[in-house]
């Protein structure tokens, strides 16, 4: 798994939170998004199949749920 610098996670965690609507109960969905974001500059559309960093996803969503536990 890539190394990310604990900031950058810390600050897509924050942002995460403050995505409009957020609920851990779809954290999928909103780690999805930040990485999403992080790759491409913008928010996924809703159809949007670009692919993201799947490394980066699953280090936000290890968070989440490291966190919450």
């Amino acid at each position: 798994m890539t190394d990310y610098p604990e900031f950058l996670v810390k600050e897509l965690c924050v942002k995460i939170k403050e995505y409009p609507r957020f609920s851990i109960g779809e954290i999928e969905k909103f780690c999805w998004m930040a990485a999403h974001e992080h790759k491409h500059g913008v928010l996924p559309s809703e159809y949007d199949i670009r692919e993201i960093d799947e490394n980066l996803y699953l280090k936000l969503l290890g968070e989440f749920k490291f966190n919450n536990s």
